[in-house]
């Protein structure tokens, strides 16, 4: 049986994460390492640090020592950390975020991104960017940050936070031709959202295929 391990800077991707693995990998072991410090960590710094960047190195090979024939990484705003330590690795290392990049470029040269942290913006906003100079494709990324919708999940008024987001993206979907929800954390809000003739992209689902075909 082939080990997937993920790192988690926040429970709600735990709780997602494993509801999706159970029901699209069932003969994958699953390995989650969670940290809810990190997160924080970067959000006061406003910016990786090395000091998250060490710790992330840490959780990594454990995981490696654990048994996983791949990690990935369920947070955005440690992202790019991923990328600086992935040759340290016995195994692959991925990013969560990046077969969404890699889709959202393919569907549109206007790509808006939304999140709800401020950390998390910037490195995904690059991460399509990147993807698209990859692909030889034109993008313009248009960021927009939530402000308080965080705040409201953390303390338990997730209907909030579904609101301040969903105001959000009325708007940004007349805009841009893809979406991107820039954290993992708010694929919940998909399956509640009006009809939109602009795609609207989250990371989970993505994320786990590429691991799936990393391991196979």
């Amino acid at each position: 049986m082939k080990t997937l391990a993920l790192i988690h800077t926040t429970p709600v991707t735990v709780t997602a994460m494993k509801a999706l693995a159970a029901e699209r990998a069932p003969g994958v072991r699953v390995i989650n390492l969670l940290d809810d410090s990190l997160l924080p960590d970067v959000m006061r710094a406003g910016h990786l640090t090395p000091e998250v960047t060490d710790r992330l190195r840490v959780y990594a090979h454990a995981a490696v020592h654990a048994g996983a024939d791949a990690v990935m990484c369920c947070c955005s705003s440690v992202g790019d950390a991923v990328e600086t330590l992935r040759s340290e690795l016995a195994v692959p290392f991925l990013r969560i975020d990046e077969p969404m990049a890699d889709q959202a470029v393919r569907l549109g040269s206007r790509v808006g991104v939304i999140a709800t942290v401020a950390s998390t913006l910037e490195p995904t906003a690059r991460l399509i960017e990147r993807a698209g100079a990859r692909a030889g494709l034109p993008v313009q990324v248009e960021r927009v940050l939530v402000g308080g919708a965080y705040d409201a999940l953390m303390e338990g008024r997730p209907e909030e936070h579904d609101a301040l987001v969903t105001a959000a993206l009325q708007g940004l979907t007349a805009r841009a031709q893809v979406v991107v929800l820039a954290q993992a954390s708010m694929a919940r809000l998909l399956p509640g959202l009006p009809p939109s003739a602009t795609p609207i992209l989250s990371s989970p689902e993505g994320g786990l295929e590429r691991a799936l075909e990393v391991l196979t």
